[in-house]
């Protein structure tokens, strides 16, 4: 049972690593077009107080170059862009935890601490509101970095929610 799993993602091109699935592949194939499972979206969550989970696609940058035609020198100022925008929605993370662990401190006592409950929600509040201001940053250094043509198409795709901030 195990070999015909196996045999049947091989035939189905799961397991297939070549050059075409790269994205500097170096093998004169066009860049132009999505190559196999490279442009899957990734799937946000419902529960995520921070908006999605990411940017809404699993390779954003790949994703962006791609469908905005961005030269050599918009991918590297794009990629530090979305960079300090992941780096700000990992520490949301971690104060989310922080914070869940603050509220099941309070609630595991005796007797409620309301004090501490209020600091933990605060300090949520606070992280959520800090994400909010680094995407409208991100969104203010993406235009920067944009063409007037490639504003357009970034703003179409976040209209679809085919990219979402």
């Amino acid at each position: 049972m195990r070999h015909r799993h196996w045999h049947s993602r091989h035939r189905s091109g799961c397991w297939d690593f070549s050059p075409a699935y790269a994205w500097a592949s170096g093998s004169g194939e066009s860049d132009s077009e999505p190559r196999g499972a490279e442009f899957y979206f990734s799937m946000g969550r419902d529960d995520d107080s921070f908006g999605s989970s990411g940017l809404g696609v699993r390779r954003p940058l790949r994703y962006l170059a791609w469908k905005l035609e961005l030269t050599n020198d918009q991918v590297a100022a794009v990629a530090r862009i979305l960079e300090r925008l992941k780096i700000e929605r990992a520490q949301a993370e971690v104060e989310q935890r922080r914070t869940a662990s603050a509220l099941a401190d309070a609630v595991s006592t005796d007797t409620f601490d309301r004090a501490a409950a209020e600091v933990a929600a605060d300090h949520r509040a606070s992280s959520a509101k800090s994400v909010q201001a680094a995407v409208a940053a991100a969104l203010g250094d993406l235009h920067a970095a944009l063409e007037p043509d490639q504003r357009r198409r970034l703003a179409m795709l976040i209209r679809t929610r085919a990219i979402t901030f």
